[in-house]
């Protein structure tokens, strides 16, 4: 680690990176300039979203499976008398 690491700044890496990136190298981080490029990269991150969106509603029906096995398993139980 930097003999000036400071834990309390969160954005210190990012600011070391930035500092020691030529112009050429930030190059690739700035967005994309054509219109055809910002139309590609919309297509691609949309089928992203749709793949993150069926895996969000396959977790969360995983999810409510396991709530509901639960429920039944405890529903299942025998009670302990008292009397």
């Amino acid at each position: 680690m930097s003999a000036d690491f400071n834990p309390n700044d969160p954005f210190a890496l990012l600011r070391q990176f930035w500092q020691s990136t030529t112009p050429q190298q930030a190059q690739a981080f700035l967005p994309p300039l054509s219109e055809e490029e910002i139309d590609r990269k919309l297509a691609e991150l949309r089928v992203v979203e749709g793949w993150l969106t069926m895996s969000l509603g396959l977790l969360s029906m995983q999810i409510k499976t396991l709530e509901m096995q639960r429920a039944a398993m405890t529903a299942m139980k025998p009670k302990p008398d008292n009397g």
